[in-house]
């Protein structure tokens, strides 16, 4: 694993039915034996609820320039069923990319009666999820567009360097139903942009209490390759924080070593006591609710999940609009939600 201090880290410092599957009975779970995990990857896409679609989509679809692809309105019994919602509770759908890319997607769900913010009230150490990072192209240039827009930002866009000679740029920006933005601009390195040059959902940051734990999760079950970690202290990640003395950040990145977008980055802020408000990611809430891959077959996940006598949910086929076929839905340690869809058909193009 790389070790390294990682840019994405400083959106952190700154700022039919279903069933319940029984647990695995067979001889792997009896005697402890590691099934090989079945490598998820980068995921499809990021569900967020919103109080305003369009409002939504001003800012991924004309500010950012991500494609939609897909878009559906009024009641859903498909997504209801996966979401233990009623159908009329979902008003319209849209489903947006990045053009030419099908990771890293954006699912966004306007609901008829929203719940609050995720984040409403959450301070920084609060564990749940956390920032959108959204690579940007000409961070600079970027960021005079959006003011003359009239986007609002949390401070200036600053430049850092990084060990391994990176240099990076970042600026956060509010957005939508108390969601967090971030964007990022790793200099000298490429990637497939949108006209207006953007690029995302590259990193979903949650907080958690315990990253070994949550880290081992996305490794050891769903398959994530680790990509980097480092750990963080010393007075001035103290004062910039607000850690208690001598206490540090753990992070960790996890995903597809060869996709930049769809990535899960793991942050622990040690010794702050942060609430744990993950139950509060759940439809229909608005903001940002879990993340969803898309695989060939859901059987080497099951085998995982049952040899380990881990809790999931099973759902039969379901026509979603990012995809259709079974799915299995289950939890991470620290509470964040996960939906794997056996995507016997899915959505569009990737934009393109």
């Amino acid at each position: 694993m790389k070790t390294s201090a990682f840019p994405f880290l400083v959106t952190a410092l700154l700022a039919v039915g279903c069933q319940d599957a029984p647990p695995g009975q067979g001889p792997d779970a009896a005697h402890g034996k590691a099934l090989p995990p079945p490598a998820l990857g980068a995921f499809s896409h990021v569900s967020v609820g919103t109080a305003d679609l369009d409002a939504a989509l001003a800012t991924w679809r004309d500010r950012f320039g991500m494609v939609v692809i897909a878009t559906r309105d009024g009641a859903d019994p498909d997504l209801a069923e996966l979401w233990d919602l009623d159908p009329a509770d979902i008003a319209r759908q849209a489903l947006l990319r990045t053009p030419g890319v099908q990771s890293g997607a954006l699912h966004l769900v306007e609901f008829t009666r929203p719940g609050p913010p995720v984040r409403e009230g959450a301070e920084v150490f609060d564990r749940l999820p956390k920032n959108l990072d959204v690579y940007a192209k000409d961070l600079p240039a970027r960021y005079q567009e959006l003011r003359a827009a009239g986007q609002e930002f949390r401070a200036p866009w600053t430049e850092m360097p990084a060990p391994g000679g990176l240099v990076f740029r970042e600026v956060q920006m509010p957005g939508h139903d108390a969601t967090n933005i971030v964007l990022l601009e790793i200099l000298d390195t490429d990637y497939a942009h949108s006209p207006k040059g953007y690029a995302g959902i590259g990193p979903l940051i949650i907080v958690v209490g315990d990253a070994d734990t949550e880290t081992a999760f996305y490794e050891e079950v769903l398959g994530l390759e680790p990509i980097m970690q480092d750990l963080l202290g010393g007075p001035e990640i103290e004062r910039m924080v607000g850690l208690p003395e001598g206490a540090g950040i753990d992070f960790r990145v996890l995903g597809a070593e060869t996709d930049p977008m769809g990535r899960i980055e793991v942050i622990e802020y040690q010794d702050t006591g942060g609430r744990d408000l993950f139950d509060r990611a759940r439809p229909p809430a608005t903001g940002t609710l879990h993340a969803g891959w898309q695989v060939p077959s859901l059987a080497p996940l099951r085998r995982q999940l049952a040899a380990r006598d881990i809790k999931f949910r099973e759902f039969g086929w379901l026509d979603t609009l990012y995809g259709r076929g079974p799915v299995i839905v289950l939890q991470t340690p620290a509470g964040f939600r996960i939906e794997v869809q056996e995507a016997l058909t899915t959505t569009g193009p990737g934009g393109d």
